[in-house]
Order: structure tokens, then sequence, then C-alpha cells
């Protein structure tokens, strides 16, 4: 039994004054390893590591802005009269619905100005997605924030075997908590394995993997954000409330509680029914595109810009399609089409050029 645990120190070090927490290096890990990803996938597109790069560093400040709108929004009886407070990320307190709202909406301009077809690029980072929301949780961790409900010690250690270091970090106001950053982790990183093998399959079409990648997310999400304590809510119809909650029932048969939820908050958690209504969409938006013919394309297929040439080719002329530049001719080489003419030219008047060599006397 370990009697006192110890809490992580959210900050890693200081610069003088300046303080630099866990949370954004982990953050800043999770974008680095995801443009890794999205940089060897892209790759084997020809597609140059340059894109990726921009796309990053325009997609990160989308997403944290979006994130901490989404999350403000939902809370702004907190915000409204401590408007400073609403800069103070590092505090936690962003909502990945939000972020991804942010990133999609950059995605689509900054992939129409290159060329691309949106469907195609998001394909190739959607695992990039689940890498990023995968180490990104352990920011959460650090900060002790978005865990769950009560969990016995007895629970964590000797029915899950979780490490003494995960353990000691969910002691928090006296209690145990499920560590539900970990399950959402864990959840991503199978969804990755998953998404690697589909991307190799011959069936699957343009956009296809994107929309995978909100399936399996979502499902994940809506189990995992019933058992958090600090779950954004509103009040709405109790028949959804009954569904969803219907729908979650078989978490408690494996041992699991849903953590508080304030009823004067509200009576349904946003995140897991967008959760659910994402699931829907994205399998809406597959069966959609292949029976309006929106999805031709294969994730397999070329990606080639609207706005530039393929590296290395040139653009054949109209009059002429299958001729070849005489490489040979420009450089004051005779090549072996001006040599053809030559023969053919000689065999009309009667006379043949002297060898190159005088032949052997036998």
């Amino acid at each position: 039994m370990h009697g006192f645990p110890l809490a992580l120190d959210p900050i890693a070090f200081s610069i003088g004054a300046l303080k630099v927490h866990w949370y954004g290096l982990i953050l800043g890990l999770g974008a680095l390893t995801g443009l890794y990803l999205a940089i060897r996938e892209g790759r084997r597109f020809g597609m140059p590591q340059e894109f990726f790069m921009d796309l990053l560093l325009l997609g990160v400040p989308s997403a944290i802005v979006g994130a901490r709108i989404y999350f403000v929004a939902f809370k702004w009886e907190d915000y409204k009269n401590n408007l400073i407070d609403v800069f103070k990320i590092w505090n936690g307190g962003i909502a990945i619905y939000g972020a991804l709202i942010g990133a999609i909406i950059c995605a689509i301009l900054y992939t129409r100005s290159k060329g691309y077809s949106f469907w195609r690029i998001a394909d190739i980072c959607a695992p990039s997605l689940l890498a990023g929301q995968m180490i990104g949780r352990w920011g959460n961790f650090v900060n002790q924030e978005a865990y769950g409900g009560p969990a016995t010690e007895t629970f964590l250690r000797d029915k899950l075997h979780l490490p003494d270091f995960i353990v000691d970090q969910m002691y928090i106001n006296g209690a145990y908590h499920h560590p539900t950053f970990l399950y959402e982790s864990l959840w991503s990183l199978v969804g990755i394995a998953v998404l690697f093998i589909l991307r190799r399959q011959k069936f699957l079409r343009a956009g296809e993997l994107f929309m995978s990648y909100f399936i399996w997310y979502s499902i994940g999400r809506f189990f995992i954000e019933a058992l958090r304590t600090d779950s954004l809510g509103f009040n709405g119809s109790t028949g959804v409330a009954s569904m969803l909650n219907t729908l979650w029932k078989p978490m408690e048969w494996m041992g699991f509680e849903q953590g508080s939820f304030d009823p004067n908050y509200g009576n349904i958690r946003t995140s897991q029914l967008l959760a659910l209504l994402l699931v829907v969409a994205a399998v809406a938006i597959i069966i959609i595109r292949r029976v309006t013919g929106a999805a031709q394309a294969r994730y397999l297929d070329p990606i080639v810009s609207s706005k530039q040439q393929p590296e290395g080719q040139e653009m054949a002329s109209p009059a002429a399609p299958d001729r070849v530049p005489d490489r040979s001719a420009a450089q004051g080489e005779p090549s072996e089409q001006s040599g053809l003419a030559k023969t053919k030219d000689q065999e009309k008047t009667g006379t043949a050029s002297p060898p190159d060599q005088p032949e052997e006397k036998r």
C-alpha cells in the first residue's frame, strides 16, 4: 500500500521566469509523431514533406484555437468574469472535438490552395490524428485532469495491473480514480494498428480511412466519456439520456461505474452524444459517397495536385504528344535518329559512308 503517493510536478523546467509545462511538451511530441507518420505515408505517393510540415504549422494553432473556443463556450459561466483565464491553456481545458473542427477547417482551406483533394490528404493524416491523441492524453495524466470516477486501489493494481506511477498519480483529493487518459490512449494505439491494416486494402476508397478514424475514435470515446467527472453537458430529452445510458450498460457488466455528473448541470454528456452522432454520420458519408460515385478514387491510387506538374515530367506538345526530345542533338553529338535518316538518304543515292575502322584482312 502507498499511503502518501506523490503527484508529478506539471512544470518540466524553468528558464528564468518562463515555466515550461509537461502538458505543452507532451502535446508537441504528439504533433511531431503525427507529422512523422504523415510524411512517411505521403512519401509513398510522391508528396513533398514540406507540404505536411506547413500543414502542421497551420493546423496546430487552428486546432488549439478551436479546442479552446469549444471548451470555453460550454463553460462560459466560469470564464465570463475571468477573461484572462481563457488564454491559460497550459492549465488544461481544451476539447478534442473543438480541436478537430479547427484542424479540419484549416486542412480544407490549405489542401484546396495546393490543388489536392481534401479526402486524399485526410486519409493520409488519419493515423496521425490518433497518434497525437494517444500521446497528448498523457498531458492530462500529468495535470491530473480528465480522470474518471472513484476506483479502488485494488482494482487499479491487482485487476488492471497498472504500474505504481500511474496508480499514485490517480490518487486525487483523497481517493483513487479511473485513469481514463490511459483507456483512451490504449484505444487510440489499437486504432492506429487498425488503420494501418485498412489502408493496405484494395477495396478502400478515398475518404473512407478518415471516416474509419471517426468511427473508431468515437466508439471508444462514447464508453470512456461516461467514466469521467468533468464532462461538458446540457439538459436534453430524457429519452435521449435514457438511450445513452442503455448503450453504456455493457461497461457496468464489466464492473465500471459512471463518473459523477451533476443533474443540475445537465442530463446528457455532450461528447458522448456527439460521439454517437459521429459514428452514424461517418457510416452515412461512406455509403452516400459510394452510391453517388463521389468515391471513385481508391486509397492506393496516385495523388496528383491540379496546380502543378509532377516533378521530373514535362508538358507534352499537343501537336506531337509521343515525341521524345533528342538530347544528343542538343549536345552536338550524332543521334540514333539522325543516323537512321542519313542511311535512308544514302540508299536513295547509292552511296555509303566509309566505316569508322578498316575491315581486318583475313
